[in-house]
């Protein structure tokens, strides 16, 4: 699908990008690393932490090139591009490790660059390599990548897709007040500014609701609606689905004006987006908060399903040869991550890494993606909790044990964000198709198969000579060989 997602003149363009970008590459390899996810999914921590353990030689023994000691050392540079935001790693680090909150949400796109000296394992490889590669970080949210689709689409098909997810059962009442205001309007009568504010207003207001913990719905373009940016109050983020088309748009009309706005959003806002950015890409890794969508339900199961499909249809995946791979990057290997595990025993591991398989490998199906290594893991990029066990009764319960968050809440008890306590998160099913049942026992209105709470990071142990140990984790170790093993080997 990523292919009809631009013209000639933009493969033109990207070609000319790739080639200096190549050139640059020569005596100094890199490789672009993209980071997104759909929001509280965990990229800015999950960025975070890789940086951090490598930085610090964490323990990472299922990443190759730190576990046989080849790396010499990994730091921060200068990153290549001046005009994106610099992810503020100091920062972020400084919120977990410090002050044990965690950082803010990615709200725009950062860059950091990251560089590793290692020895390669081939000694063939020592010969000819520099032994150095530097790994360029982007991170950008997922609610804007779940905009590209919208490149292929009319202002008739967005707003016939708007309609049809607006009533599904899951949506209907959050979107009940933006459906009853556009079936109200007239799509002939004249293009009037506070009409489309009204409409956008009350649109922007449906997908918000949508993002709600209860709900944990994941598919919400256009993305610039719930993070607008300096565009807010744009007219190119002043537009709205209409629930009743014209057949014959009316010069001056108010489907004219959305419809002008809409195409103005994809020439303006999502296509240099996908330009300068998605198509410079060489690995991916897609974070998810399946955690949350378990605990609301097979709706938001099927949703981040959906959600994950739109995601992959707009990658450009494949391996090339030498001569096209000066012209045209391509993405080879894209992880699909669940965050959060350690909001489980790790008893229920497995089991989350299954259902994320499952659903990764539908939208795989469904998107029609191939070309790419698709994997998937079960991680926590910072591990918040560890793990006990209590008796009760006869019984001895597996547990984790964490300080959650001021103001969560579980069975009546809320808590004040500095007692340390040990929670029964429950089990996940044994089979993956449970939770995607609409009949069976994650259904609406029954007890979720999981209890989940926030914890706030873990207070980090310091050595006998004061030096404060990288950041725990769960599984991050895999998901960076996948990432970038093979590049150090």
């Amino acid at each position: 699908m990523a292919s009809s997602l631009t013209t000639f003149t933009d493969e033109a363009r990207i070609a000319l990008d790739t080639l200096s970008g190549r050139a640059a590459g020569l005596f100094s390899p890199s490789l672009r690393l993209g980071v997104t996810g759909l929001s509280r999914a965990g990229k800015t921590v999950f960025i975070s932490a890789l940086v951090h353990n490598l930085i610090h030689g964490g323990r990472l023994p299922l990443f190759q090139a730190q576990k046989s000691g080849r790396i010499a050392r990994a730091f921060l540079e200068e990153q290549p591009d001046d005009a994106v935001p610099r992810f503020q790693y100091e920062d972020h680090i400084a919120a977990l490790v410090d002050d044990r909150v965690w950082p803010d949400s990615t709200r725009a796109i950062s860059e950091l660059r990251l560089t590793i000296e290692y020895e390669s394992a081939s000694g063939w490889n020592r010969l000819f390599s520099a032994g150095k590669l530097s790994v360029d970080i982007v991170d950008y949210p997922g609610e804007w990548l779940l905009d590209l689709p919208l490149l292929g689409k009319s202002f008739t098909d967005f707003s016939r897709e708007a309609a049809e997810l607006a009533t599904l059962p899951v949506r209907s009442g959050l979107s009940q007040a933006w459906r009853e205001l556009a079936s109200s309007i007239d799509p002939d009568a004249d293009a009037d500014e506070m009409t489309a504010r009204r409409l956008a207003e009350s649109f922007a207001a449906y997908l918000k609701a949508c993002k709600l913990d209860e709900r944990a719905l994941s598919t919400l373009p256009p993305g610039r609606f719930l993070m607008p940016g300096d565009l807010e109050g744009s007219p190119a983020l002043t537009f709205a689905p209409l629930m009743k088309l014209s057949g014959r748009r009316r010069p001056g009309s108010l489907q004219a004006m959305m419809e002008r706005r809409y195409e103005a959003y994809k020439t303006h806002v999502v296509k240099p987006f996908f330009r300068e950015h998605i198509t410079r890409l060489d690995r991916q890794i897609v974070l998810i908060d399946a955690m949350q969508a378990l605990n609301a339900g097979p709706a938001a199961m099927a949703d981040l399903e959906r959600a994950v499909t739109e995601i992959l249809s707009c990658f450009r995946p494949g391996r090339g040869n030498f001569v096209t791979e000066l012209f045209s990057r391509r993405i080879d290997r894209i992880l699909v991550a669940a965050t959060k595990a350690d909001q489980l025993h790790h008893e229920s591991h497995d089991r989350l890494q299954a259902i994320v398989r499952r659903l990764a490998d539908r939208a795989v199906a469904r998107a029609n993606f191939s070309g790419a290594d698709v994997d998937v893991v079960a991680m926590a990029a910072v591990r918040s909790t560890r793990e006990g066990t209590v008796k009760q009764g006869r019984e001895t319960l597996p547990v984790i044990i964490g300080t959650p968050l001021k103001g969560e809440k579980i069975n009546g008890e809320t808590f004040d964000g500095k007692t340390e306590t040990a929670i029964f998160p429950g089990d996940l099913p044994e089979k993956a198709d449970s939770v995607f049942d609409p009949s069976g026992p994650q259904a609406e209105g029954n007890e979720p198969a999981i209890r989940f709470v926030r914890f706030r990071p873990p207070k980090l142990e310091r050595t006998a000579e004061g030096v404060t140990l990288s950041l725990p984790h769960i599984r991050l170790d895999r998901a960076l060989q996948f990432l970038i093993g093979d590049y150090l080997a």
